[in-house]
């Protein structure tokens, strides 16, 4: 489980999170939505140790991220798919990551077969396309096989048939009983994909729901996430 409590980052005078609270539960696919600007990479940033909140605290079961021992074993997170060194082969990438949390390299190989690079393990990241490398990323994501899930935009990239097969794996993960935070902006995805919503707009909780009561019939996620944020605003 994944929670939030009281969440505040301020930048000089302005607050790019301000007195954030809600709960990401397990087994289902949560999405984390907002317009451009709204903070959901800074909060997930938070959770993930990366910035320090001005108040307030985020925890991974109960503990600062900051403070789990091997933490690829209980958090995998893709933020940035680009920000990976080119010179290496995507096998070499993985055995790093591996190797600095304590887990097995023999699940590398799976892995790269299992998000469609196991053709190209040995070719360097930087001749990857964007979609490969989310793929890589996503790879990265699931080495410690974890609890917890946090994609921030993880279908950038990729074509018709790589946002199907991401979407498949998601939803077989959160079955699986495991934290999924997923952060996008294609709302037509979101709406097939996604189980529970949290909605923030300038760094405020505008919503946190079950899909089914998001949207109301006859409406359209992206409908009555405009709705929403028109009115914050």
């Amino acid at each position: 489980m994944i929670e939030v409590i009281g969440l505040t980052r301020r930048f000089g005078r302005s607050a790019a999170v301000d007195d954030l609270s809600f709960t990401v539960a397990p087994g289902k696919i949560t999405g984390f939505l907002g317009p451009n600007g709204a903070g959901k990479t800074t909060t997930m940033r938070i959770i993930l140790g990366l910035d320090r909140p001005t108040s307030g605290r985020a925890t991974v079961n109960g503990v600062p991220y900051r403070t789990l021992a091997r933490p690829l074993t209980h958090v995998g997170a893709l933020l940035d798919a680009s920000a990976v060194q080119g010179g290496r082969r995507a096998e070499q990438h993985l055995r790093w990551l591996a190797r600095t949390n304590g887990i097995p390299s023999t699940r590398i190989g799976g892995l790269l077969e299992l998000v469609g690079l196991g053709e190209a393990g040995r070719q360097r990241v930087g001749a990857f396309s964007l979609g490969m490398k989310q793929r890589l990323g996503l790879a990265a994501t699931l080495l410690g096989d974890p609890e917890a899930l946090l994609l921030d935009e993880p279908l950038n990239g990729l074509d018709p048939e790589g946002i199907r097969w991401m979407r498949g794996l998601l939803k077989s993960l959160a079955a699986e009983g495991r934290t999924v935070l997923v952060s996008s902006h294609l709302m037509h995805e979101m709406a097939v994909t996604a189980d529970h919503l949290i909605v923030i707009g300038r760094g405020r909780l505008l919503a946190d729901t079950e899909m089914t009561r998001f949207v109301r019939p006859g409406r359209s996620l992206e409908d009555t996430f405009m709705d929403v944020i028109g009115s914050a605003s």
